[in-house]
């Protein structure tokens, strides 16, 4: 399929089954997937920049108003990054049972709060306490994922997915620019001392996260078809408007029955329970309306596969756990591991790297080289799920390619990471083409990640989203925790980090994408 760049702001073509977007109206806030595509990645850039305040200050300013030692400040990175892991894990099954919409905003919420209460920190206790409850904000990409994927069809999933990350992941780049700038502003505009003006600057994150949670409340949708609970009643009359009729469960709906009973000839019986919710789909249709963009053409076996398959539900414990334990869960979160981990971890040192190798740049200067390795989210990311769902498309809808893609990206990375490590370069042009060539490589596989996520257990892409999600901030306390114990010596952990990427990557490349047997995903 050839891009239109008018696609970028028309209305644009559906699936009938499910209502999610086959193109991304990037920019056309006015519709709703473009709106929902919005407050995604803005959201979670917003959440971004907020989670990662404390690095571009702490190396000078907070370790010496609050006495820190360099084992504190890694420290209260690897505590930062645990919270994370946690509240994603929480985030992956909320999104099925709340929404993602529901989840994104109690996420940036309950992460607001501890924000403006960055001024109250008067030691190394108070920070590990506000940094592990700051962490909650990196939780928020869970649902911005989950959300991304139930707007936008799979022949453009990778291409949203990696571009709300990608745009969102920035905020990390964003914050080494914005925080030194409150602060000189503060200390220079302002006359405050340094001891008041880091403190004051963290209101600033504070006022603009609490808005944008607002924001999406107010202004969007749980789904393209209305409300989270609503949801498998839209899906069965979608069905049922077009025509497509099968044996058994089409759709699992809470609290009613949708198995065809079949008379003596054989043909389908509507039983009352389903006279019921041929009712109730029909007052959802009422309520919500058409969505006034164009469906697009599928056959009726694509749309019964479609409703059984990439309808998120409610699992049970042990469905929960049987995906969880799948071998193409491990993949995903695996790669995470060592692709986002990595990024997680050098966004927190790569400032006090760059300083101890280039200090004549100083704070604000080490902190502008170090922004640029997060910003590269900005074009590298999206990249990186662009040619997925380009690769996805041109080999006939094989979600093989994906993988493959996923892989040679990795194995790219960790050359790169073993190159920066062994060389431990002293020229900053050196060094600053191989970060830039590392971050392409490392950044494209963290798009192409959630490019594959969404064909992985379709049913269940909150629980796979939250145990990827998870694992990538296991990954990112891993590397934490190797830089910490390696002192200053980071060129050490580069190589570390870059020899395990390997080795991850030669280990899954063998598993098959989707489960034998999976219905939907494809």
């Amino acid at each position: 399929m050839d891009f239109k760049i008018a696609t970028l702001w028309q209305a644009p073509e559906i699936n009938p089954v499910n209502g999610k977007a086959r193109s991304v109206p990037v920019l056309n806030p006015f519709n709703k997937y473009g709106r929902v595509f919005f407050f995604a990645w803005f959201g979670f850039m917003i959440a971004f920049l907020s989670w990662y305040a404390f690095p571009p200050l702490l190396p000078h300013t907070i370790k010496k108003d609050l006495h820190l030692s360099q084992n504190e400040i890694a420290n209260s990175n690897i505590i930062a990054l645990t919270a994370t892991l946690i509240v994603r894990l929480i985030a992956g099954p909320a999104c099925d049972h709340f929404g993602p919409r529901v989840t994104f905003a109690a996420c940036l919420l309950l992460g607001a709060l501890p924000t403006a209460l960055a001024g109250t920190i008067s030691g190394p206790a108070g920070l590990y306490v506000l940094r592990f409850f700051i962490g909650i904000l990196g939780g928020s990409f869970v649902p911005c994922q989950v959300w991304s994927t139930g707007f936008f069809d799979k022949n453009v999933v990778g291409t949203s997915n990696a571009l709300t990350a990608g745009w969102g992941n920035a905020g990390g780049g964003i914050t080494y620019f914005v925080m030194p700038a409150i602060y000189d502003s503060l200390v220079k505009d302002r006359h405050l001392t340094p001891h008041v003006a880091w403190r004051v600057s963290f209101i600033v994150p504070f006022i603009l996260i609490t808005s944008v949670a607002i924001g999406i409340f107010v202004l969007c949708q749980d789904t393209p078809t209305g409300k989270w609970s609503e949801r498998h009643m839209a899906v069965q009359h979608n069905l049922q408007a077009h025509g497509a009729h099968a044996s058994g469960d089409i759709v699992p709906i809470p609290g009613t029955i949708t198995d065809k009973k079949a008379s003596g000839n054989g043909s389908p019986m509507m039983s009352p329970d389903e006279k019921q919710l041929d009712e109730e789909a029909g007052i959802v249709q009422a309520k919500h309306g058409s969505s006034g963009s164009p469906e697009a053409n599928m056959d009726e076996q694509a749309m019964i596969e479609t409703a059984r398959g990439e309808t998120i539900v409610k699992p049970s414990f042990g469905e929960a756990v049987a995906v969880v334990f799948s071998p193409q869960t491990a993949v995903v979160a695996f790669c995470y591991f060592c692709s986002f981990g990595a990024e997680l971890a050098i966004n927190s040192i790569l400032g006090t790297y760059y300083l101890k190798n280039f200090p004549q740049l100083g704070q604000t200067g080490t902190g502008r080289w170090a922004a640029m390795f997060g910003l590269l989210n900005v074009i590298f990311r999206p990249l990186g799920g662009m040619v997925a769902d380009a690769l996805f498309l041109r080999t006939n809808r094989s979600v093989w390619s994906k993988k493959i893609w996923l892989h040679s990206l990795g194995v790219i990375t960790g050359a790169f990471l073993i190159a920066i490590g062994l060389l431990d370069s002293k020229s900053k042009s050196t060094m600053m083409g191989l970060i830039a060539g590392m971050a392409f490589f490392l950044e494209a596989g963290n798009g192409t990640n959630f490019a594959l996520v969404p064909h992985v257990h379709p049913h269940a892409n909150g629980i796979i989203s939250g145990v990827t999600g998870a694992c990538g901030n296991l990954g990112g306390i891993v590397f934490a925790i190797i830089f910490r114990y390696q002192g200053k010596d980071f060129g050490k952990t580069f190589w570390v980090i870059g020899v395990m990427t390997i080795g991850f990557h030669i280990l899954l490349c063998w598993i098959q994408p989707i489960p034998k047997g999976q219905i939907g995903g494809r």
